[in-house]
């Protein structure tokens, strides 16, 4: 149904990179959502109400918060449409992360209400009744469920979001949650035995832990998380397709994202430094122009002169590389250069170690420098330590 209307109601459906379409995308779930969250918030009270069955009156209340998720989910999908301004220069994309954000949020809340209301039946047991009708509504409500979370989670990732998937994990927990109360319904009536707010209480947790999950990926976002390695991967690939024109390398990749569509990038990319400057800095703005068409980002290249025909820098260099291959784990280094002084000699270079590395900053530092003067007495280190970003 749901790929039905975005074929009738969204221009160029197919181009999902487009944020306008992003945005229709996500209003249109969120429309969805409402309709038929309200649909089951009403045949699910209807069903709590003639059975007396708490686990079914506060799974349909958990279905009038999902319709309220999904008005939240529409209304960020509509602002974080808006384009940049003087006050928002990078967008409003950001707001997709904190709608999913706040779903999450209201998720919690009604894991904790539920338990509540499941301690208090356990505390104060009564009989519910299972007829038919309350059977039928509660397979139909399981069934929506599946299909809600079916599309949710496949428009998420024909449109990389993490507000839909939020929504999409929200409706599978929805559904693990109606077939347990299902279960209980079907234990009562054949069996008598009334398990009801033991079984509010599983459903409780397991709404709590996908509320968990999904808090979880939409403040990584917030606060600042790596890019995908895909993404990466893309880029170093457009870089590195100008070997022939004189790419050498690249490091100090830097990705900023300001929410689906408005990612900047910064990046220093290694070039000969006996090439034609004028040359060079025209082929850094073709790959500029490239990176901003085919990853529809905003790039910003550095240029970094690299000597490739001078003897003594490159003999100093290997045995560097040498120290820095003997340390342990993933470190690395770039921005080599060498000063000469009437005293000493600086080698100057950059070192990238990760974020838990076994050494401090200042140990690496001394570590290397260590190293190097049993090299040569005279050479001194200037090294800047950084951290990876990707």
């Amino acid at each position: 149904m749901v790929s039905l209307l975005a074929k009738l109601l969204i221009t160029n459906y197919k181009d999902t990179n487009d944020p306008e379409v992003r945005k229709a995308y996500g209003m249109l779930c969120g429309a969805v959502g409402i309709v038929l969250n309200i649909f089951l918030f009403i045949g699910k009270a209807l069903a709590g109400l003639i059975s007396g069955s708490i686990a079914i009156t506060a799974d349909a209340f958990n279905n009038l918060s999902d319709a309220g998720s999904s008005v939240i989910t529409l209304a960020g999908f509509r602002m974080a449409g808006h384009k940049p301004d003087s006050d928002h220069p990078f967008g409003h994309g950001r707001i997709e992360y904190i709608s999913g954000f706040l779903v999450s949020v209201v998720i919690l809340i009604m894991a904790f209400e539920l338990l509540k209301t499941s301690v208090d039946k356990i505390i104060h047991p009564s009989v519910i009744e299972a007829s038919p009708l309350i059977i039928i509504i509660l397979l139909i409500s399981i069934l929506v469920k599946v299909y809600m979370s079916l599309y949710n989670r496949a428009i998420s990732k024909k449109i990389d979001s993490a507000a839909m998937d939020a929504t999409a994990k929200d409706s599978l927990s929805d559904t693990v949650a109606t077939f347990v109360v299902l279960g209980t319904t079907l234990l009562a009536g054949a069996t008598g035995l009334q398990i009801d707010g033991y079984c509010g209480v599983i459903v409780a947790l397991f709404v709590f832990f996908a509320g968990y999950s999904a808090a979880k990926e939409t403040i990584s976002p917030l606060l600042g998380q790596p890019p995908e390695p895909e993404f990466v991967k893309k880029i170093e690939e457009i870089i590195m397709e100008y070997r022939s024109q004189g790419v050498i390398g690249l490091h100090d990749l830097v990705v900023h994202n300001y929410g689906p569509g408005r990612v900047m990038l910064s990046v220093h990319v290694e070039v000969p430094a006996s090439g034609d400057i004028l040359a060079l800095h025209d082929m850094i703005d073709t790959i500029e122009h490239r990176l901003a068409r085919e990853l529809k980002c905003s790039a910003v290249i550095h240029m970094d002169p690299v000597l490739l025909d001078d003897k003594m820098t490159n003999e100093i260099k290997a045995k560097v590389a040498a120290i820095i291959a003997g340390m342990e784990g993933s470190v690395s280094f770039h921005d080599f250069r060498i000063v000469h002084g009437p005293t000493h000699t600086n080698l100057i270079f950059d070192v990238v170690v990760p974020y838990d590395y076994v050494m401090t900053d200042s140990e690496v530092v001394d570590y290397i420098q260590k190293k190097i003067t049993e090299i040569d007495e005279n050479y001194y280190v200037v090294i800047d330590v950084d951290k990876a970003y990707v």
